[in-house]
């Protein structure tokens, strides 16, 4: 008969943009007993999750809470409650991820409007104010910080303009919530999705989301048609039901509203590290958090530069908390990953669709984000590349870094 091991993880070094190392005091708090879901010491746990996610959101919002499941389940979540079948809406793509919500809107039957960048830049506000003004969306659907191409676009002004026609603003901020500045109520963001395995440091398992009431309107209407609500006043023609079940936000409003509705049975463990998490963003605080990030990626693209290496894309729009790097002709960029892993213990990440085997992506996020793992992370590439013949002047890498850091 087989015997299995007991689990034994390699350490791990992880610099990629997601997932990164979890902070260990989020780890503890996974291991605390578990505890009913409608218990009052874990519903009073639930409040202060919502508590904590309206100030990392920065909003006054009624709705703040996680979505059970990856940070697609998010994206799915807002998407699906949103978007009626006929629905037009806009994605600007720059990156990966812009094609993925273009997919799930299209999934939702809306009639969809997408505009296009060249990877490795972004859209002037000019470009997606006259996209808005032409097209006339219901949902403007778009990505904060693209980690396929390590992009971020600003959304500055974009949110009045969606305000002025009556669009809704719907942002994927997996990737820069917890680490890059994103002021949901000031910037008019009608909803927001988050991620917890990126500058949060928690395990992927839920995505915090906040929207504001003019989504949660819409939402209510098609809540009255699923349950035959509607008045005579009401155009009962145009609304449709939401059509998934689980990802109905109208019914996850019900289970995190003091009604507490059964809907399903909580992540108790993830949300114990989800608070956790959020916990140690508001203790170490959003603004210098937000300039850790900003330090450790100066060092590393300082030593990135001393390697004599270029860096990737529009430098203007580049994320605090990614970095990427074009693999040096001549070099095998799967080989010096594979090295990295194998002889240091340290992960870093390729890239997608055109840019695959073009560029390496580092992160810089959360608990990953330290002194200790940027120098050894640019010690480790610098001898991954001199072993595979690259010319450089070996511990200038360190140095620069070093020097920033001075």
């Amino acid at each position: 008969m087989k015997v299995y091991k007991d689990l034994s993880p390699s350490p791990r070094t992880i610099m990629t943009p997601g997932p990164v190392e979890v902070d260990p005091r989020v780890l503890r708090a996974m291991s605390f007993p578990i505890l009913g879901q409608f218990d009052p010491e874990f519903t009073s746990i639930m409040n202060e999750t919502m508590e904590m996610l309206r100030k990392l959101f920065v909003t006054e919002n009624e709705w703040a809470f996680p979505v059970d499941g990856t940070s697609r389940s998010g994206i799915e979540a807002v998407l699906v409650s949103l978007i009626e079948p006929g629905d037009k809406v806009l994605v600007p793509i720059y990156g990966r991820f812009g094609h993925l919500l273009t997919e799930i809107a299209q999934r939702c039957g809306a009639e969809v409007v997408t505009i296009e960048k060249e990877w490795g830049f972004v859209f002037d506000k000019e470009e997606l104010v006259a996209a808005i003004r032409t097209h006339r969306p219901k949902l403007v659907a778009i990505v904060h910080g693209e980690t396929s191409t390590g992009r971020m676009q600003s959304l500055e002004g974009i949110g009045q303009v969606c305000r002025d026609l009556d669009a809704l603003l719907v942002v994927d901020a997996v990737a820069t919530i917890g680490g890059v500045a994103l002021e949901t109520d000031r910037l008019l963001l009608d909803a927001v999705i988050g991620g917890t395995q990126k500058c949060l440091s928690v395990p992927a398992g839920m995505s915090p989301i906040t929207y504001n009431s003019r989504a949660a309107a819409k939402i209510a209407k098609r809540k009255k048609i699923e349950r035959g609500l509607l008045t005579g006043g009401e155009e009962e023609s145009l609304l449709r039901p939401v059509q998934s079940n689980y990802f109905d936000l109208s019914m996850l409003q019900d289970y995190w509203s003091s009604a507490r509705l059964n809907h399903h049975t909580e992540a108790t463990s993830m949300l114990y590290a989800l608070r956790e998490g959020l916990r140690l963003v508001l203790e170490e605080g959003l603004e210098q958090r937000q300039a850790r990030h900003k330090a450790h990626e100066a060092a590393l693209v300082a030593g990135v530069q001393a390697m004599d290496l270029r860096l990737y894309g529009d430098a203007s729009c580049k994320m605090p908390v990614v970095t990427c790097i074009e693999i040096p002709e001549g070099i095998d960029g799967e080989s010096v990953r594979n090295l990295l892993l194998q002889d240091f213990g340290i992960e870093i990440a390729s890239s997608f669709g055109v840019l695959k085997g073009k560029i390496w992506r580092i992160g810089t996020m959360g608990y990953s984000c330290s002194k200790r793992n940027v120098l050894l992370t640019l010690g480790a590439l610098e001898a991954a590349l001199l072993r595979h013949g690259h010319k450089l002047e070996a511990g200038l890498a360190v140095q620069a870094a070093l020097n920033t850091y001075a």
